[in-house]
């Protein structure tokens, strides 16, 4: 049956995904729902909550204001705590029962901007989408917000074209400007990017290149970082989330843009598996990350690997041969003929016993039951751990 999940979990709602995006600014973020979302969230979805706070709220709709309408206690509510916390902007987006009753959520935000003099947008969520769309939506927006001042002539008659990361394309690009390339790194949030270093490693990654890491999209920059953010030189699009972004500021600022993650170039372990694996190698995961990853192991263990994408990305981010299946019933006839799949723990149910398993947690997908299970690949010697773990369970399974 099609979009129903009889074994699997599902991944983080597009609602969660703003929450994520926005976490870090200071801006006060409101989901009309009915209680409970706030708590999924920060509970399940949310690694930051316990350490660092932020201003997320849910308006506790209720099945009378559904029904008879009552939008002035919303707009009471939040313009009573935006005076009271004066946050950066506020973000009101709506889940599956503010959707159906169509609730006027611009207006709303129009009506807020007058009572408190703080900026308010709203984004089109509805809680039927998975993370990366909220994700992609909050950045394009800030992205909008960051060039709403560049002149309309500023914009670029030429746009660059987009292409995926390679060190001698980031070495070009900065010969070419004689200087440290100022970067942005856009779609990072934890439901990706655990809070295991990754983004540090990142960061260096790029400033052992030459590069300088101008802001991060949205995990350790402030606001004010971010909407200087078309000053840069080049935008990195870490995952689907980031894509959006990436166009703005190609359209408006003219920023080029490269796709990937730098996973390390290692080909060491080639000589422990001569003989190919009896089946497909698949990845599991979100598009960037799935498909950055499949090649970096690809060069490191000189084996094919195939990214399957389950949720929702773009023709543009997408290599040859990456799957992308959706459901459960799509994913588990693929899945039997596998020799080796790499994917969170939640998945193994549906796996063949056959197959080789090999876990690599998703916060998005399984929240934070396995949080410190997540290893940091960007590190070259945890890269290779995990390649030699591969190795272990691909000879495992032909013996």
């Amino acid at each position: 049956m099609k979009h129903v999940s009889r074994i699997l979990s599902t991944y983080s709602a597009d609602t969660f995904g703003v929450c994520s995006a926005l976490y870090e600014l200071g801006g006060m973020v409101v989901i009309h729902d009915p209680s409970g979302c706030n708590s999924t969230y920060t509970t399940h979805d949310e690694p930051r909550w316990f350490a660092e706070p932020s201003q997320i709220f849910v308006s506790a709709l209720t099945e009378q204001d559904a029904i008879l309408g009552n939008d002035s206690k919303l707009i009471a509510d939040i313009t009573a705590a935006a005076k009271e916390l004066r946050p950066r902007f506020i973000c009101l987006i709506p889940s599956q029962i503010a959707h159906m009753i169509a609730t006027d959520c611009r207006a709303i935000c129009r009506i807020l901007e007058k009572k408190t003099g703080i900026p308010a947008f709203t984004l089109p969520t509805n809680s039927m989408h998975y993370y990366e769309r909220g994700i992609f939506f909050a950045l394009q927006k800030l992205a909008e917000i960051a060039c709403q001042a560049l002149p309309e002539s500023a914009a670029p008659t030429h746009l660059p074209e987009a292409k995926w990361l390679s060190e001698e394309e980031l070495h070009k690009l900065r010969q070419g400007k004689g200087r440290a390339l100022r970067v942005n790194l856009l779609g990072a949030t934890p439901l990706d990017f655990s809070l295991n270093g990754s983004i540090l490693s990142l960061r260096r990654w790029l400033e052992a290149r030459g590069c300088h890491v101008a802001s991060c999209w949205a995990m350790g920059s402030a606001l004010d970082a971010i909407l200087a953010s078309h000053e840069a030189d080049l935008d990195l699009v870490l995952s689907y989330g980031g894509l959006g972004a990436a166009r703005v500021l190609r359209e408006r600022a003219g920023i080029p843009y490269r796709i990937g993650i730098p996973f390390p170039h290692c080909a060491s372990a080639r000589g422990d598996a001569a003989c190919p694996p009896e089946g497909p190698a698949y990845i599991i995961g979100e598009t960037v990350f799935a498909e950055s990853l499949s090649r970096a192991l690809e060069e490191a263990t000189g084996q094919p690997f195939t990214a399957i994408v389950p949720m929702e990305t773009d023709d543009e981010l997408l290599l040859p041969g990456t799957l992308c299946l959706t459901d459960e019933d799509e994913l588990t006839p693929v899945l039997r003929e596998a020799a080796l799949i790499i994917a969170d723990p939640l998945y193994q149910p549906i796996c063949p016993a056959g197959a080789a398993f090999l876990s690599l947690p998703h916060i998005a997908f399984s929240g934070r039951l396995y949080e410190e299970h997540i290893p940091n690949l960007i590190e070259a010697d945890c890269f290779a751990d995990f390649t030699k773990k591969i190795l272990g369970k691909l000879q495992q399974n032909r013996v």
